[in-house]
Formats: C-alpha cells, sequence, structure tokens
C-alpha cells in the first residue's frame, strides 16, 4: 500500500497558488455557504495556460509534473502539454481518471475527477487493483463543468470524503475554455495507461510514465471541443511508459493492440465518428480510446517496443487548420 503518499494533501498544497494569486491565474475563489472553496477557472473566469496546466497537476494528485511548449505534428506545430510522474498508477488511475459521477439537482451528471476519488474510492474496484487508498482530513475535486458546483454537490462530495466542508477545494473548468482544454489533453497518459490496463497489463508494472498531445483551440461549442481534445490524444498522442515485465512476448503483443490506429472506426475526426454514432459513446469502439502512439521500455531487459503513430491529417482537420 502506499498510504504514505497522499494525493488530497500534496494537492491540497497546490492549491494554495490560487488562492494566493488568483490574478495571475484568472481565476475566481469563492466559498459556498457550507465553507468549501469553490475555484472558478473557465466558467465565468477567465482562466488560461496557466490555470490549465496547475488544474492538470491537481488532477494528477501533485505527483506528476507538467510542462507547456510547442511541437510539430507532421507540419503544423500547435501548443502542446507534457506530462510526467514517477508514480503512474497512482497518478493517473488513482487520482487524475474522470470516474466519479455526480448527479446534480437538475438531474445533470457532474464528472469528477482528481484525488478526492482517493477518498471516496471511486470506483473502487481501481483502488483495489493499484492498492491505494488514502488517508487526508482535507480534499481536492476538480470538475469537467459549464456550471458551478451546487451546495447539493459539496454535501455528496464531503459526505463520501468524510471530511467537513471548509476543508474541501473544488476547481472547475468548462471543456472548450483553455484551461479545460488544456488539463483534458493533459489527460494523455492517463488514456495510455488506462487503454494499457484494459489490454491486460496490470497498472502496478508501469513504473514511470510521461506523454504529450496537443492543445485544441478554444471555442463556445462544446460538442466541437470535447471532439478536438479527444483528437488531440487520439491522433496526436504520445506515451511513454517505463515497465517491469518479465513475459516479454505478451508485452510486444500488448503495446501492438494498444494504439487509437487499432480501432475499425480510426481515420475520420472524432465529431463526424461521433455523429455517425448518433451521439452515443456507446456505439463507438471502445479501441478508438487511446493515443495516437506508445512507446514502452520493459526495464528488466532495456528493450524498447514502439507502436502506431501521430496522424497530422487529422489533426489539421480537427483543428480547424
Amino acid at each position: 500500500m502506499h498510504e504514505f503518499l497522499s494525493v488530497n494533501r500534496l494537492a491540497w498544497k497546490l492549491t494554495e497558488k490560487f488562492l494566493v494569486n488568483p490574478d495571475f491565474y484568472s481565476v475566481c475563489c469563492t466559498k459556498t455557504s457550507a465553507g468549501a472553496t469553490v475555484v472558478d477557472a473557465g466558467v465565468k473566469a477567465a482562466g488560461g495556460f496557466q490555470a490549465g496546466k496547475l488544474l492538470t497537476e491537481l488532477c494528477l494528485g501533485g505527483i506528476g509534473k507538467v510542462q507547456l511548449d510547442f511541437k510539430t505534428y507532421g507540419d503544423i506545430t500547435f501548443p502542446s502539454i507534457t506530462v510526467s510522474t514517477d508514480h503512474p498508477a497512482i497518478a493517473t488511475l488513482g487520482s487524475q481518471f474522470a470516474g466519479w459521477r455526480i448527479k446534480e439537482p437538475d438531474g445533470s451528471i457532474a464528472i469528477g475527477s482528481g484525488p478526492a476519488r482517493a477518498l471516496s474510492l471511486k470506483p473502487k474496484d481501481i483502488y483495489d487493483e493499484i492498492e491505494y487508498k488514502d488517508s487526508s482530513d482535507c480534499a481536492v475535486l476538480t470538475l469537467e463543468s459549464n456550471c458551478l458546483p451546487s451546495d447539493l454537490l459539496i454535501e455528496k462530495v464531503t459526505v463520501a470524503c468524510n471530511i467537513k466542508a471548509e476543508n474541501l477545494v473544488v476547481v472547475v473548468a468548462p471543456t472548450a475554455s483553455i484551461a479545460g482544454l488544456t488539463q483534458v489533453s493533459g489527460r494523455v497518459v492517463e488514456v495510455g495507461i488506462h487503454k494499457l490496463r484494459t489490454l491486460g497489463l496490470s497498472p502496478k508494472v508501469i513504473k514511470y510514465a510521461c506523454g504529450y498531445a496537443p492543445i485544441p483551440p478554444a471555442g463556445n461549442n462544446f460538442e466541437v471541443a470535447m471532439a478536438r481534445t479527444n483528437d488531440a490524444i487520439l491522433y496526436g498522442g504520445t506515451v511513454y511508459c517505463v515497465v517491469d515485465y518479465d513475459d516479454e512476448a505478451t508485452l510486444q503483443k500488448i503495446v501492438k493492440q494498444a494504439p487509437s490506429k487499432m480501432s475499425k472506426d480510426y481515420g475520420k475526426p472524432f465529431l463526424q465518428i461521433f455523429l455517425e454514432a448518433d451521439r452515443d459513446f456507446y456505439k463507438i469502439d471502445h479501441n478508438l480510446f487511446a493515443p495516437a502512439a506508445l512507446i514502452v521500455n520493459n526495464a528488466k531487459t532495456g528493450n524498447v517496443f514502439k507502436a502506431g503513430e501521430n496522424n497530422p491529417a487529422v489533426l489539421v482537420e480537427s483543428l480547424g487548420l
């Protein structure tokens, strides 16, 4: 178990950057009636790249580092996010993974991610698998939403995490905002690890990981923004993992199956795929949800396996270039 490594306590320290210098991050910090802190990073506040960078590090539970720079994809150069972590299973599946569905009073579903999940154990099977449970009297939740959280949502979170409201920070950014687009592209490593997991590779054997993906342009249309963030990872995302694995033949087979190009739906912008599936995610081939390229180094042998590649042609079409 990794109880000594508290993603909530580490992320809590990072939230102080928002609270101490909201003008620098272009965020708005308020208190709910129950005393929880809400950081608006793009709903009514402007947010921006720096807010998105910090939001991504919060999602990773304070055990991942983020850099913003430019990367070249074929003939195009685009703003990109690079993520690295030395605790990949905990940072991505144990914290960053958007695995907490919280119902709002209006019937809408808020998707929660970040370290608060490690207190509520949402979903529990992941924490059993990676053998991690956090112990903290404070919590940090991140929401990809166009609305600030209701009092009922705050209450549900504090009860599930067994904390006081004044010990909760919720950071919110809409998908289409700069901060939101940045943090969603920053999930590229988590998407890669999740795909490897579905193919039978235990996250516990992944010792180190890093990856990068382009940050899509901002706009007002949620559906377009959602599609572009998917394309950023599916056609422009690259993930590198260092593993300890005995059965190298099996490892090679897993890596070969991992990239997005192994899906029958591959090759079209995600918005087109989504519309052809009648806007039903469950009709889309699940093999599509993976980075464009994966590189896996087996530390036991020193061998490196690579599969997939970036697809600049689809990126150009998706990003409106």
